[in-house]
């Protein structure tokens, strides 16, 4: 299973209990949201665009990662 169908059976349970909460609040149930039509437009060929990240980006968290793994170093050594 991969993410795209966990999220939207996610989103389909949310809905599911929205509506649920709705009901029993005695209020109108929410208009349901088409969340499966994202990941099959991705299907039919249209192209996520590309993000691009800046040189001083990639430093940053090149150097995040190193204070990371120094921290995680320390603590696995005391």
């Amino acid at each position: 299973m991969g993410v795209s169908n966990i999220l939207a059976e996610i989103d389909r349970q949310i809905a599911q209990l929205q509506h649920a909460r709705a009901l029993l609040s005695g209020g109108a149930p929410p208009k349901a949201k088409k969340a499966a039509a994202a990941p099959a437009a991705m299907e039919k060929g249209k192209k996520k665009k590309k993000r691009n990240l800046s040189p001083e980006g990639r430093k940053r968290i090149a150097e995040a990662v190193k204070r990371r793994w120094a921290e995680q170093k320390k603590a696995a050594g005391k």
